[in-house]
């Protein structure tokens, strides 16, 4: 990448007097030692040396609660940099062609810039983040701050930064529950070869086959018209996408399981972070982890708390709302206890009991 884009070609030189050749040999150096300067020290790179967009992808709408920390975050670096650093952002998974499992890579690559994804679609290629996938493992939110707070947090955090993709900050999707057309969901038997779709994530699949459902993967723009045509009878998801995308239309039961939590990460292409200055990286830092902390309260309690989210499901929507009792729970657990221990080893079982005990202290 050329940085200075105003550099002076060879052929540009033909008719040039020697001074003037000395002169633009004299301005090519300096502008090297400039921009070695800036990359190792708090100096600010100009606007000019920036490309005159960054891109962020996100997966849902603009209207979700990630949909406008992303529009914040946009707003709030402009302003900060003044204009040095314009984010511009690609809802609907716009950047990836509905193929929301590949975002990571186009961070990787530098075609996406920002991102702010679920951990499930980033879990292929960092295999820790499906610690958050496995099954009935966590039963709070506290519990999960904890986790991302503490040891297991930083090493997940660590293993993304090795993959060539900078972590910035924690969000959160919520808890995913399951909604369905066809009946109450409170044992496992009532999964018994019902079709549910699920993200293209393996151990979410196995999950849902050890409870004896046909998992489907699919595009979830595909899985909307699926459930309207009858053909996909549920599907699983945090609570605050149910009124974004009117799941209640072709949906009459949800089911408050918790069987997996679906937190977010803002992350930042390593290419991009190289290119900016310590002084932009800073603002970047600072900027993201405000933004996603308002992002997590108005996901868990803001602006309409989760019971009147759901007063509001079963009142003007007339879903059946269902709540699995301890034993209930205890059922799910038990038939999906294979597929936690399988991908426990996968995950990593230092990582894993590490998780776990900090989850047994806060019960």
């Amino acid at each position: 990448m050329d940085v200075f884009p105003g550099s002076v070609h060879s052929c540009e030189t033909t008719n040039m007097t020697a001074r003037q050749l000395q002169q633009n040999s004299w301005l090519r150096g300096l502008r090297a030692f400039v921009l070695v300067s800036a990359l190792g020290s708090d100096s600010t790179l100009l606007a000019a040396e920036y490309k005159p967009e960054f891109k962020m992808s996100v997966v849902p709408n603009r209207e979700t609660s990630w949909g406008q920390a992303a529009e914040r975050f946009a707003d709030a670096v402009r302003y900060r940099t003044q204009g040095r650093i314009r984010v511009k952002n690609y809802f609907n998974g716009q950047l990836f062609a509905g193929q929301q499992t590949t975002e990571f890579e186009l961070l990787q690559q530098g075609v996406a810039d920002f991102a702010i994804n679920s951990t499930i679609n980033w879990s292929l290629q960092v295999k820790q983040l499906n610690l958050f996938s496995l099954p009935f493992m966590f039963p709070s939110y506290g519990g999960l701050d904890a986790i991302q707070a503490g040891e297991p947090g930083k090493e997940i955090f660590n293993a993304i930064g090795q993959k060539g993709v900078v972590p910035i900050a924690w969000g959160e999707n919520g808890f995913r529950e399951l909604t369905n057309s066809k009946r109450s969901i409170r044992m496992p038997d009532d999964l018994r070869n019902l079709t549910i779709r699920v993200p293209p994530i393996p151990i979410l699949a196995e999950t849902f086959q050890a409870l004896g459902a046909k998992p489907v993967s699919m595009n979830f723009d595909q899985a909307l018209i699926a459930f309207q045509q009858g053909k996909v009878d549920g599907q699983e998801n945090p609570i605050g996408l149910i009124i974004p995308y009117k799941l209640w239309a072709v949906h009459n039961y949800i089911s408050l399981w918790r069987y997996a939590i679906d937190p977010l990460i803002l992350g930042v292409s390593g290419k991009t972070w190289a290119m900016l200055s310590v002084e932009d990286r800073n603002i970047v830092q600072q900027v993201g982890t405000m933004m996603m902390e308002l992002q997590k309260d108005e996901a868990r309690d803001a602006p309409v708390k989760p019971a009147k989210l759901l007063q509001l499901l079963q009142d003007m929507y007339g879903m059946e709302v269902v709540r699995p009792n301890s034993v209930e729970l205890d059922a799910f657990r038990r038939q999906t206890h294979s597929v936690y221990d399988k991908w426990a080893r996968e995950i990593g079982m230092d990582l894993v009991g590490n998780a776990e005990r900090i989850l047994d202290r806060g019960r």
